[in-house]
């Protein structure tokens, strides 16, 4: 089948492949993954019929070339990664990255996405760059000392909110990141309070952000919002309304 049906059957492995960091169901979906999406683009530009069979065509050679393709890649391959890193796995990046070096070559899509986690990248400019190189940095390990580990823990968890908000995958990353979150300011709360600025105004603040019992969106973008003062982070009055609206719960 090529229709929408098609689209959410074949996006359920690959959703699960990403929330539970499985690099081999990762490999098995991606293809379909790329092969459906790519169709249901070119049928809504007029660009293809379906087939009589039913069946959504195989990409060719130069269609995994395509701009379109590498774009629906890199957003899957984004979401796997960032999900690998809250988790430091990095034999799981590893393994997707050789298996799909196998199967298309060096530029296979998805590939520039990869690169963002295996590049040095002195003076990160965009959001991938910020993701990236935060997500290295998990992949391999590399903690910050402790006076400035709160403080990249909350900058690495806003650039990952920011990246899964854009993406295609964005339940599939909030969970995952929710837990990290949370696993991150436990941690501070129970080592790491000396290192927070204005101690007796913010341990309070955290210990009731931890309260809520949620992993999810609303919790990291309360998180984000009140412990910003914690770590010396200022938000404008825009943004701080942006988290304010969504850490909100009805």
């Amino acid at each position: 089948m090529t229709d929408l049906t098609e689209l959410r059957t074949r996006k359920e492995p690959l959703n699960l492949a990403i929330v539970h960091v499985d690099p081999d169901a990762f490999i098995a979906n991606l293809m379909g993954w790329l092969e459906i999406t790519a169709f249901i683009k070119a049928q809504r530009a007029g660009e293809a019929t379906v087939p009589a069979d039913g069946r959504t065509p195989a990409l060719s050679a130069a269609q995994l070339k395509t701009g379109g393709v590498h774009e629906v890649g890199n957003d899957a391959l984004f979401a796997f990664a960032m999900t690998a890193a809250l988790k430091g796995d990095k034999a799981a990046v590893d393994k997707v990255e050789t298996a799909l070096l196998d199967q298309m070559g060096p530029d296979f899509p998805g590939s520039f996405a990869l690169w963002h986690f295996r590049a040095t990248i002195d003076a990160p400019t965009t959001l991938d760059d910020f993701v990236g190189q935060a997500g290295k940095k998990m992949l391999t390990g590399d903690l910050p000392p402790p006076p400035l580990r709160a403080k990249e823990n909350w900058s690495a968890g806003l650039r990952f909110f920011e990246k899964a908000r854009k993406s295609n995958f964005i339940h599939e990353i909030m969970y995952p990141l929710a837990k990290w979150t949370r696993a991150r300011w436990t941690e501070t709360a129970d080592k790491g309070v000396a290192f927070l600025h204005h101690i007796e105004d913010n341990v309070p603040v955290l210990r009731d952000v931890l309260a809520e019992p949620r992993n999810d969106q609303a919790f990291i973008a309360n998180v984000l919002l009140r412990l910003a003062p914690a770590v010396d982070m200022e938000l404008n009055e825009e943004y701080q309304g942006f988290l304010r609206s969504l850490a909100r719960r009805n």
